[in-house]
């Protein structure tokens, strides 16, 4: 589909990518990965056409249809959230109405025998056929269903974009590219602004969506559950895995020891040819032979070695005096915004040593209980802090408080005591910033970069109950690893705001879910919760909806007299018409069924599966196949609807 040859990038100029090739097929889920910098933004921006390479040449299908998530970027004003999601169908929309245009231009002409008049026609019948295609179904049902598992509720939908944060507007533009259903989707850090929940539905999304997925992600869980191919870029060049995520680091261990391996064999080549040219360059006798020695290390292509090895880098907290036994202490806890209840009567205790995570749905109260721990703002009912306890709390907004005129080095070297200022630099590496960087200045650090720069100092106070808000979004694989290994190793307590699973694996012993208005416990790890939540909401909603059928059935009876004679007699004539809908519906399955079926077993010959027109045509009737079996849903719904309705 996407072919990449001989591509280079440079910034001033230094290379990014220095003559790379790759293909990315049909239905691939690749992970781009890589060091921050290393041009996995640019690989992105370059596939969405909104950067253009410096050589190279990359080839896309012009039907091919791309959906583009960047990390950062401009929102639309003035439009509902329901307005902006269904701006994923203009295409049907303006369908329509060229369809509408063209049949009141025919009602309209007398001239029946004109060219015109017949390329009207065709141009009619070619847009008709074309609405059949991408489907002139109800398309609002799509777009409730994408916008509800990504964590919106309906009375969000009439609300306007403006009125969201950042985060929440960056779901919208996510369920617009997701309802396009585009051919590749390209997505720059998707889950970043993403609860448990949404995440768990944005990968069951991605994982049956049958569009091809390149994905940049520092969730290793999410990018392990939905890709099958790692792309790694390293010093300009690029490494190809055919293996999720945790395959490929195993093989990168190995590609790394033998690089090392083969750095340090040219290297003692490299001395000893020196050390020729230097013992011989003044003998005229052995010109010949130090000239070819000469030659012979010019055409030398040099090999570099991607990271030193900070495997054993390992970063503690200080030591801090011990707190009371129970630090946190809730009870009967209520806290409402005017009218609007956001916690009701919930309690909790949290004993010292212990380190929970906090999770639930974005707006269930998560920060607002973190923000009654910290003491910023009022609540009803009791929330008592244990003896000598002194809290460490990172949130977004920390980095905002930061010195703009020190520089990175100083931000740190300010707060840190003891042996750990000999460490400085080490630690500053693990969190990105080595070498010059760390002589930056805050006031020219990206969002991004405060953000690791505040949790860095944060790891240097002393401090025995650790407050954590999200604070793995900006962090690599690689510092994230630094981080936990820390927190496990902190012998205080700890509460952490989390959506990374693989983060909280391993390291929380206890979880507390938010939802409802309520603060539910439950022992055990992330996973453990996860398992368990997974079947206790499914018994929960097939309790909620025969609850809920039940009531209907009890308010039908009560509100309504029973269907006159002619009022049965038309339901009647209603549903016989919808079943018949739904039976040539099955019937247009059957065929589309058959046709892949065909399709599938043409595929197994090399001639087709290399062949990306048959590959187009397979996908477009797979999507077909999709949108049939939705709308069979929707007449199969209304059916037993109206049935129910003459009972």
């Amino acid at each position: 589909m996407i072919s990449v040859e001989q591509l280079t990038v440079e910034f001033g100029g230094s290379p990014l990518f220095d003559e790379i090739s790759f293909l990315v097929n049909p239905k691939d889920r690749i992970a781009l990965v890589g060091k921050n910098g290393a041009g996995k933004t640019t690989l992105l921006k370059i596939f969405s056409g909104k950067q253009t390479p410096t050589k190279g040449r990359i080839t896309i299908p012009k039907d091919l249809s791309i959906g583009y998530l960047p990390q950062h970027m401009i929102h639309n004003e003035g439009t509902t959230v329901m307005q902006e999601a269904e701006k994923a169908f203009e295409h049907i929309t303006e369908l329509q109405t060229e369809i509408e245009r063209i049949s009141q231009e025919l009602s309209e002409r007398t001239d029946y025998e004109s060219d015109d008049y017949h390329r009207l026609i065709d141009k009619l019948t070619h847009d008709n056929e074309l609405l059949q295609i991408v489907g002139s179904g109800n398309f609002y049902a799509e777009i409730e269903k994408t916008l509800l598992g990504l964590g919106f509720l309906r009375t969000d939908f009439d609300r306007q974009c403006s009125e969201f944060s950042g985060g929440w507007r960056m779901r919208i533009e996510l369920a617009k590219i997701l309802l396009l259903r585009p051919d590749v989707l390209l997505l720059d850090e998707p889950t970043n602004h993403l609860d448990i929940e949404s995440i768990q539905w944005l990968e069951n999304f991605l994982i049956t969506c049958g569009s091809a997925i390149v994905l940049v992600s520092h969730d290793r869980a999410f990018i392990d559950a939905v890709t099958t191919r790692t792309i790694e870029i390293s010093l300009g060049k690029i490494y190809d895995y055919n293996v999720n995520y945790s395959k490929y680091v195993q093989l990168r261990i190995e590609r790394h020891d033998q690089q090392v391996r083969a750095y340090e064999n040219q290297q003692k080549l490299i001395q000893e040819t020196e050390e020729f040219i230097d013992r011989f360059r003044s003998k005229a006798t052995k010109a010949v032979q130090v000239q070819s020695r000469i030659k012979q290390l010019n055409k030398l292509e040099r090999l570099e070695v991607d990271l030193e090895d900070n495997s054993r880098l390992s970063l503690k907290f200080p030591p801090a005096v011990h707190s009371g036994i129970i630090p946190v202490e809730v009870e009967h806890l209520s806290k409402a915004y005017g009218s609007h209840l956001v916690l009701d009567n919930v309690g909790m205790i949290i004993n010292r040593g212990e380190k929970v995570a906090f999770v639930g749905k974005n707006g269930e109260g998560k920060s607002t209980l973190v923000k009654c721990i910290m003491g910023e703002i009022e609540y009803s009912g009791k929330m008592k802090l244990g003896h000598n306890v002194k809290i460490g709390y990172f949130a977004q907004n920390q980095a905002s408080l930061l010195d703009e005129s020190k520089t990175v080095f100083e931000t740190i070297d300010y707060v840190a005591v003891g042996d750990i200022r000999t460490k400085i630099r080490d630690i500053l590496g693990a969190f990105m910033f080595g070498g010059e960087a760390s002589d930056k200045k805050v006031q020219v650090l990206s969002g991004g970069e405060r953000s690791r720069l505040a949790m860095i100092r944060l790891l240097l106070e002393p401090v025995n109950l650790l407050i954590l808000d999200e604070p793995t979004n900006h962090l690599d694989m690689r510092s994230k690893d630094v981080l936990k290994e820390a927190i496990k190793a902190f012998d205080g307590t700890v509460i952490v705001v989390s959506h990374d699973r693989e983060f909280l694996d391993g390291l929380v012993t206890k979880v507390y879910e938010f939802g409802n208005k309520k603060v539910r416990e439950h022992l055990g790890g992330i996973y453990d919760f996860l398992q368990y939540k997974k079947m206790d909401s499914l018994r929960e909603l097939e309790i909620s909806n025969s609850l809920k059928a039940a009531s209907e059935t009890v308010e039908k009876v009560a509100s309504e007299n029973k269907l006159s004679y002619e009022a049965r007699k038309e339901q009647n004539r209603k549903i016989r018409k919808a079943e018949k809908e739904v039976e040539d519906v099955e019937k247009q399955i059957a065929t589309y069924e058959s046709d892949l079926e065909a399709m599938n077993k043409q595929l197994e010959l090399p001639e087709y599966a290399s062949d990306s027109d048959f590959i187009m045509s397979y996908q477009k009737k797979q999507r077909e196949l999709e949108h049939k079996m939705y709308e069979w849903e929707i007449l199969s719904e209304e059916v037993e609807k109206l049935k129910a309705e003459v009972k």
